[in-house]
């Protein structure tokens, strides 16, 4: 069986054909987060801690960081990415022991990350271009590290699946030259928007077991770009990771926390049911009143991408004996059971 072997100071991720979908968690990443670029920027690194540990605890069992941020006052990223990477892989594995994954387009950024990261982090990522392929399987080689090979080159993304297959095969020869055995690589085929593409998610289906069966190598992806620009994008989500899963993927790059519902959201809520003349018997926290009209949740918690994750897991035989899935329920209810005992006590104070 191939297995890409992962390690933090202290724990060891297998990912492979016959163990559990491996989650990466995507959200300490400032691309496109205005905010969290913004925090970065000044200094403030409290949304990272906030990301690394809840991605953690809703079953993330690797993180990716990513510096992409460009800043107002350097847009230059070859100067700022690399002392902010440096900076954040030694704040997160400070905080949470878990296999890292190293994320970024510029070399030396990815050089400061592998220098500061303990154990064997997963880099992500090296492309089919020529330049890109001379640049970082050399990092692989020296450093002795996993890493991600996405199916674009010189020519672009092509809408070919065979291309794709091709690109891929061509960096698993060319690391193979450096030395990289293929256990070491681990393909992103691309996963296209199906709003753009209807036969995005057959093409990724198909394209996985080719990678499997014949290059024999890992896979993950970007697993929210299936959903991009659809309404109900958890729904799609949960319906492609099974299938996935199915088709031979291990692992994916994706957010595994369901993010809390706003103040906001809640008081919009709340005039809502008023408006519609209904009356709640007695007053309740926000915390209830979300999980009663099945709003969420006003805190961090797993995502629905995470329990079909586990549903998966179970079906293909790799959670034995049902216990990861059976462990995940009975927190989840224990959660609930206790949340309704606190407002049964609350209900009864207020009698009283």
């Amino acid at each position: 069986m191939v297995r890409t072997i992962l390690e933090s100071k202290s724990k060891t991720e297998v990912i492979g054909f016959d163990r559990p979908f491996c989650v990466i968690g995507e959200r300490i990443n400032p691309t496109g987060r205005k905010i969290l670029a913004a925090a970065l920027e000044a200094g403030d690194f409290s949304m990272v801690e906030t990301d690394a540990v809840t991605q953690v605890a809703a079953g993330a069992a690797v993180l990716d960081i990513n510096a992409g941020v460009v800043y107002n006052s350097n847009p230059d990223p070859n100067q700022t990415e690399p002392p902010l990477m440096r900076k954040m892989v030694e704040l997160v594995q400070g905080l949470v022991d878990v296999p890292l994954c190293i994320d970024s387009s510029v070399p030396d950024a990815l050089k400061a990350g592998l220098e500061i990261c303990e154990g064997r982090p997963l880099l992500n990522s090296v492309t089919g271009e020529e330049e890109r392929l001379e640049q970082i399987l050399p990092l692989v080689k020296k450093y002795n590290v996993p890493v991600v090979a996405i199916s674009n080159d010189d020519t672009g993304i092509s809408e070919n699946p065979d291309v794709r297959f091709a690109v891929a095969r061509k960096i698993v020869e060319r690391a193979s030259d450096f030395g990289i055995p293929s256990s070491d690589i681990v393909v992103d085929p691309l996963v296209m928007p199906i709003g753009a593409m209807a036969t995005a998610g057959l093409q990724v289906f198909k394209l996985v077991q080719r990678l499997r069966e014949e290059l024999k190598v890992n896979t993950t992806c970007g697993a929210s770009n299936i959903s991009f620009g659809l309404p109900n994008r958890h729904g799609i989500n949960n319906a492609f990771l099974p299938m996935a899963i199915a088709a031979g993927m291990t692992s994916a790059i994706m957010n595994p926390v369901a993010l809390p519902v706003s103040k906001k959201r809640i008081d919009e809520k709340k005039a809502e049911i008023t408006n519609a003349g209904i009356v709640l018997k007695y007053a309740i926290d926000d915390e209830t009143f979300v999980n009663l009209f099945g709003m969420g949740s006003t805190h961090h918690r797993s995502g629905t991408e995470m329990e079909s994750i586990r549903a998966a897991n179970f079906l293909m035989n790799n959670d034995p004996h049902g216990g990861e899935w059976i462990k995940s329920n009975k927190d989840n209810r224990k959660e609930t059971g206790g949340r309704q005992r606190r407002e049964e006590r609350g209900r009864r104070r207020r009698r009283g």
